[in-house]
């Protein structure tokens, strides 16, 4: 699948396109493969919602300590539903599995329930979750 379309697709589904997608399909188009197996296994209802996948995926990311990636998938969370319930109790899984270094990695993504923008690491600037 070629590389914009694949960015459209994810663009759709998450209410932004992160920074990182627009870098590989520029240096590596053959990657986005790799993106599309997300798109198609996340970012879409199957046997679990599309919204539970993605805090799983929250979780994940902080457990990997990921900044950008947390606020990648916080946006997408907010994008598909996600209530600041839902995901207080993920960060309470995420405190119960990884600790604090794990919570820690969500400070960014946790200024978006505040109505705050991030500082833009992982996502294009100005684009707000719809």
């Amino acid at each position: 699948m070629e590389p914009q379309k694949v960015i459209k697709n994810i663009d759709a589904k998450m209410g932004f396109t992160p920074e990182i997608m627009n870098m590989m399909g520029e240096m590596n188009p053959e990657l986005f493969e790799h993106y599309k197996k997300c798109d198609d296994g996340i970012q879409e209802d199957g046997a679990l919602p599309a919204k539970v996948k993605v805090l799983m995926s929250l979780a994940v990311m902080a457990s990997q300590r990921c900044e950008p990636c947390c606020e990648s998938q916080m946006r997408s969370a907010l994008n598909h539903g996600a209530t600041k319930e839902e995901i207080m109790e993920t960060m309470n899984v995420i405190f119960i599995t990884s600790g604090a270094p794990g919570v820690a990695a969500c400070r960014r993504a946790l200024k978006l329930l505040e109505g705050k923008e991030g500082d833009g690491h992982g996502c294009v600037p100005g684009r707000k979750p719809r």
